[in-house]
């Protein structure tokens, strides 16, 4: 196998389990950029800064056998940036889709009582 892909391979795997989510549901996140953006920014630029400050002292590390290479500023790996946006969009489209699943079920329930004589 390829070990320097690990990292990246991990991060589509769980893209991969994720996204089925948002056609075969209907969850709509993907089509709320925006609104999805403004989501994930804040708390990934927080973790970003708290990885540099661990890289810095020496508290964090990354095996550079299962990296591509890539480094930001800081030693920052592009996969470690690209986990803080994957992983999110992911648990938001698997808590929408819980979601919205449990409204649409509730909906037919409260419609199915109506019917009820």
């Amino acid at each position: 196998m390829l070990p320097h892909l690990t990292y990246l391979l991990v991060l589509a795997g769980c893209l991969f389990g994720a996204l089925w989510l948002e056609p075969l549901l209907k969850v709509g996140v993907l089509r709320q950029v925006r609104r999805l953006v403004l989501t994930i920014a804040p708390v990934a630029a927080v973790f970003v800064g708290w990885d540099l400050l661990a890289i810095r002292a020496g508290h964090w590390t990354f095996d550079p056998a299962q990296l591509t290479g890539v480094l930001f500023p800081g030693g920052l790996p592009l996969e470690e940036v690209l986990f803080f946006l994957v992983v999110p969009v992911c648990a938001i489209l698997g808590f929408e889709a819980t979601r919205q699943t449990l409204l649409r079920l509730a909906a037919r329930r409260r419609l199915a009582s109506r019917r009820r004589p």
